[in-house]
C-alpha cells in the first residue's frame, strides 16, 4: 500500500512561474524515498504541498490517505515534520524544548525516550539551545519530528552540520525507523546519504521529475567507465575496432560504455594477446553524483527541446568534456 500518492502535482506562486510542473510519483509503506535535485529544482514547494502547508495549483496528492491540506486535522496528528531550520527560543533547554513541543502533540512519547533515541540524553538534555552544535541542533529538530509516533516522516537536510559519527548515526536511526514500518520521505544534498538509506529516489530540476527508481535503476542508466594509460608507442587507434569511441585526457583513456563487462573483457583480451600493459586500468559503474550533476547542467526548457533532456525526460549524454578529445578507430 502506498503512504504517499503524488499525481501530477502543481504549484504555482502567483500568476506566472510554476515550480512544480505535473509531479508523479508514489512512496510505499514502510519505505524511505530521497527526492533530490538542485537549489530552485522545486523539492521545497513540492514536499510543502505533501505536508500540507500550501493547496496544489492542479494535480492531486494523498498522504495515508487523506488530502493533507483539505484534511490536515486527519494527516498531521500521523506525520512527522524536520525542517531545515527549527526556530527554537535559544534560552529553552533540550528538555524544555522538547517538552514545549511534546504539549502541542497528542500521544506524545516520553521525552527521555526521544531524546536517547536521538543521542541527546544525560548531560546535553539540559543545556540550552543557544549552546548547541551545528549537528546538535540537527538532532534536536528529529527529536521534535519523533515526538508523536509518526507513520510518515519527513526528512529536510537531516544531517547537515554533522560530524561524521553523528552522521552515520542517524543514518542508523533512520533504518531503524523504516524496519519499526515508519515510511520517511528524505530530501538531502548529500548524495552519498541518498545511495545509503534510500529505497528508491527521483531526481527534479526546473519542477520535473527527470528520471526516479531505486538508487541502482537510476546509476545504470547512465554509461560505465574504463581508464587507463597506454604505454608510449601506443595509440588508442590501436585499441580493437569492438570498443566504443576513446577519449583522452591528460594522458588517460577513458572509454564510456553501457556495457561495462563486455567492453572491459573485449579489452583485457586484446592486452594479453598483444601483450600491452595497461598501467592505472580503473573501471567502475557511473556514480549517483555524476547523474546528479548531468541533470543539473542540462539546459533550460526551450533551449534544446523537452526540457532540455533526451527520450520519456532522461537526460542526453554529456558530450566530450574540456581538455578531452575523442578517438575514433577504423
Amino acid at each position: 500500500m502506498d503512504a504517499i500518492e503524488v499525481d501530477g502535482l502543481k504549484r504555482r506562486y502567483g500568476k506566472g512561474f510554476e515550480a512544480v510542473r505535473g509531479v508523479s510519483f508514489s512512496v510505499r509503506e514502510g519505505e524511505i524515498f530521497a527526492l533530490l535535485g538542485t537549489n530552485g529544482a522545486g523539492k521545497t514547494s513540492t514536499v510543502e504541498l505533501l505536508e500540507g502547508l500550501a493547496k496544489p495549483s492542479g494535480g492531486r496528492v494523498k498522504v495515508l490517505g487523506f488530502d493533507p491540506y483539505a484534511e490536515r486535522t486527519a494527516v498531521r496528528p500521523r506525520t512527522g515534520v524536520m525542517l531545515q531550520e527549527g526556530g527554537f527560543p535559544s534560552e529553552l533547554t533540550v528538555t524544555e524544548t522538547i517538552r514545549m513541543w511534546a504539549g502541542c502533540t497528542s500521544d506524545a512519547r516520553p521525552i527521555g525516550e526521544v531524546l536517547a533515541q536521538v543521542g541527546l540524553s544525560d548531560r546535553r538534555a539540559h543545556v540550552r539551545v543557544k549552546q548547541l552544535s551545528g549537528g546538535e541542533r540537527r538532532r534536536l529538530d528529529l527529536a521534535m519530528a519523533l515526538v508523536g509516533h509518526p507513520e510518515v516522516l519527513f526528512l529536510d537536510e537531516p544531517t547537515t552540520g554533522m560530524d561524521p559519527e553523528g552522521r552515520r548515526d542517524t543514518w542508523e536511526l533512520v533504518r531503524e525507523l523504516r524496519r519499526s514500518g515508519t515510511t520517511v520521505l528524505l530530501t538531502t544534498h548529500y548524495l552519498e546519504e541518498a545511495e545509503e538509506l534510500a529505497d528508491r529516489l527521483a531526481i527534479m530540476r526546473a519542477g520535473r521529475i527527470v528520471t526516479a527508481g531505486t538508487p541502482e535503476q537510476v546509476v545504470a542508466e547512465r554509461p560505465s567507465s574504463i581508464r587507463f594509460t597506454l604505454p608510449d608507442g601506443l595509440t588508442p587507434q590501436h585499441l580493437p575496432p569492438m570498443l566504443p569511441p576513446a577519449t583522452v585526457r591528460e594522458g588517460r583513456v577513458e572509454i564510456r560504455t553501457p556495457q561495462l563487462q563486455e567492453a572491459l573483457t573485449d579489452l583485457l583480451i586484446w592486452a594479453r594477446q598483444n601483450g600491452v600493459a595497461l598501467p592505472g586500468l580503473h573501471a567502475r559503474t557511473a556514480t549517483l553524483e555524476e547523474v546528479f550533476l548531468e541533470i543539473a547542467q542540462l539546459p533550460d526548457e526551450g533551449e534544446g527541446g523537452q526540457d532540455g533532456g533526451g527520450q520519456d525526460g532522461a537526460p542526453a549524454q554529456s558530450g566530450t568534456a574540456p581538455g578531452e578529445r575523442e578517438v575514433q578507430r577504423a
